[in-house]
């Protein structure tokens, strides 16, 4: 220890200490406060992850997960039912499709829309939650080279730059 150690004895500590704490009350630590914010980040976090650990399988979550597969095959049954309505009757299918003609190009635009979002949304939600597929068999040693063991080729390919 040196001499002003030695002098002052562990008042140098204790004074320095007292001086920081001071400081702290005018301005704040800003490594305490960046730790602070950090464990609230993780804390919340946490929290947020507790309430999807466990899947509610309840009556109404049932009735939502049948009710969202239901557009896609009522799509695809409804028009399969066009083509079987218009060869049935063709009387009562023409004038019910003159009235879609009148339908508005707007409205057209907005239904496509609905129906994109509706469909590319679930297929991104599906693309999210995939899990990556694991390689099941051994890798094979790769195949040498076509003709790797022909100098005239090799100085082929060094010309062209390849």
């Amino acid at each position: 220890m040196g001499i002003i150690g030695r002098i002052l004895g562990g008042g140098a500590r204790d004074l320095t200490r007292a001086v920081g704490d001071v400081a702290d009350g005018f301005r704040p630590n800003a490594t305490r406060r960046l730790q602070l914010g950090h464990d609230a980040y993780i804390a919340a976090l946490g929290q947020h992850g507790t309430e999807f650990e466990h899947g509610r399988a309840g009556w109404f979550d049932s009735a939502m997960n049948g009710f969202n597969r239901l557009p896609r095959p009522m799509l695809a049954l409804g028009t399969i039912g066009l083509f079987v309505y218009a060869m049935t009757d063709p009387a009562g299918f023409a004038p019910r499709m003159q009235g879609l003609a009148l339908v508005p190009d707007p409205l057209w635009w907005l239904l496509g829309a609905i129906v994109s979002f509706y469909f590319g949304a679930r297929e991104l939600h599906y693309a999210r939650h995939r899990k990556p597929r694991v390689e099941t068999r051994p890798r094979t040693k790769a195949a040498p080279e076509e003709g790797a063991d022909n100098p005239a080729l090799a100085a082929w390919r060094a010309s062209r730059g390849g």
